[in-house]
């Protein structure tokens, strides 16, 4: 009689497994570690019973988190395959845990709910199941906005400490959960570079704190709103997000959405010259689109308010739907249907690769604008050899083929999304018109927020079908993270030893 695990019907988990427990355990202690903040904002506001349910949300992630890393995990090197999924499973696995403070202080009642809330705080999405977030505890909202900061540059840049432990496996799942389509080193070792892109955000948010902090706004907004800008997630402490402040506080927040999609390694090459951001093809397409929808929208709007409002009003939410931040000044869900059609466009944009911006991102809107362009040309002349440039540098055929079929990708999740969208709503209600269920899904998938309908700027997602919000949340974490690790964990190949 033999004592192996195999005997008594199990076995011991392969090293895969070890590996992705490794991680992901180690991503959930950061994730606990993560909400201790809130509790002591709780304290601050003499919250004490919330702070203590929030606390004990924290240890119980925490030991969950060290029973992964600590006891089932095994450290080693990971191989691309175990990079993608355990960015992919991590993200999921930080969802399930962000709920625990939303369900035991009682803020969101149930789990569906609760998980749709921790889903969109962590992708940046900014959708939202609460109707007036100011009604919630002050521990709460700094949670909301914590999913959502620690989401903006991405588990991986700020875990620094998990790093070190991962070996040449960190770059694995930098190209995993990166925001564009390869990780963009500032040195030679990715570690170095995550610490220079966090030094950036920190200061970034920094700044946008004092600067909001010298308006209208209090500490705790300032910090709140601070931390969902940079992170161009969207979650307000207000009901009526940002149209409630001051004009100064509406377009600081102009500013720094402006700031956050743009990408954060050419942010760090500008401290020293500041002429980079003038150089890079990227920031002018993405400065040129963002001018472009300002004008369409400003000239739509003309004469129906005062023309500082009209101005204002089309700059903030060209650029809350370009980088997909969701904070609202307008109802866009009132205007015209032409203009409203011109906004769920907008939602598939996004920002420069690199920032914390959602959406398709400009580096492959302009490759797949060059790459059907040399398609044309190739019909004329069949003979002919067309390089694909974008800006200075060539883009070699696999980058060109790796953003066509994330672009084949993404449209085919939207059709499928709001076909099942519809499909859900006609069966379990409310029924959801096409541009309803069209504008949601695209906002999930590109992590905007808000959509059209009762899902607007003046709305929020409470009313939607159960299955309804857990599709969006799918949707949402397969946006976030490019939707490659996702889909990978649903191929036969990703599991194979």
């Amino acid at each position: 009689m033999t004592s192996s695990g195999r005997s008594f019907g199990f076995s011991r988990p392969g090293p895969i497994f070890r590996r992705l427990s490794y991680v992901i355990g180690a991503v959930v202690v950061a994730a606990g570690v993560a909400m201790l903040p809130a509790a002591v904002t709780s304290l601050i506001y003499r919250e004490q019973e919330v702070a203590g349910w929030i606390t004990l949300s924290a240890l119980l992630t925490i030991l969950a988190g060290l029973f992964g890393w600590r006891v089932m995990g095994r450290p080693g090197t990971l191989t691309t395959k175990v990079g993608f999924a355990s960015v992919g499973l991590a993200w999921f696995a930080m969802a399930c845990f962000g709920v625990l403070p939303y369900l035991l202080t009682g803020a969101i009642d149930n789990l569906t709910n609760a998980f749709f809330e921790t889903a969109s705080g962590f992708t940046t999405t900014g959708a939202s199941v609460v109707p007036d977030p100011a009604a919630l505890p002050r521990g709460i909202l700094m949670w909301r906005s914590t999913t959502q900061w620690l989401g903006g540059m991405g588990v991986i840049v700020l875990s620094l400490a998990i790093l070190p432990l991962l070996g040449t496996g960190g770059v694995q799942l930098a190209r995993a959960e990166s925001p564009g389509p390869e990780p963009d080193r500032l040195t030679p070792r990715f570690r170095e570079t995550a610490k220079r892109l966090w030094y950036v955000y920190a200061l970034l948010t920094l700044a946008e704190v004092l600067a909001l902090w010298a308006g209208d706004m209090t500490l705790f907004q300032a910090i709140n709103h601070a931390f969902t800008t940079m992170a161009t997630g969207g979650f307000s402490t207000e009901a009526t997000s940002i149209d409630g402040f001051s004009p100064y506080a509406q377009w600081m927040v102009i500013v720094f959405m402006f700031i956050a999609g743009t990408s954060f390694a050419l942010h760090f090459r500008a401290l020293r010259d500041p002429g980079r951001y003038l150089k890079n093809t990227e920031f002018r397409l993405f400065a040129g689109i963002v001018a472009v929808a300002t004008l369409v929208m400003a000239l739509s709007l003309w004469g129906q308010e005062p023309a500082s409002d009209v101005i204002r009003d089309s700059v903030f939410t060209a650029l809350a739907l370009v980088t997909g931040t969701g904070y609202a000044t307008a109802d866009f869900g009132a205007w015209i249907p032409a203009l409203q059609l011109f906004v769920v466009g907008l939602m598939f944009v996004g920002g420069m690769a690199g920032s914390t911006a959602g959406g398709i991102k400009i580096y492959r809107i302009g490759v797949l604008v060059k790459a059907a362009a040399a398609d044309l040309r190739r019909l004329i002349h069949p003979r002919g050899i067309f390089l694909i440039r974008f800006g200075s540098k060539r883009v070699n055929e696999p980058v060109v083929e790796s953003v066509q079929s994330f672009f084949l990708f993404f449209m085919f999740l939207f059709m499928t999304g709001t076909f099942l969208l519809g499909f859900l709503g006609a069966v379990f209600g409310p029924e959801l018109g096409l541009v309803e269920a069209a504008s949601a899904t695209a906002s999930a998938l590109a992590n905007i927020g808000p959509a059209l309908g009762e899902m607007g700027p003046t709305g929020n997602y409470s009313a939607l079908t159960w299955p309804g919000k857990w599709l969006l949340s799918l949707l949402m974490i397969a946006g976030r993270l490019e939707l490659f690790p996702v889909l990978l964990l649903f191929t036969r190949s990703l599991w194979r030893r």
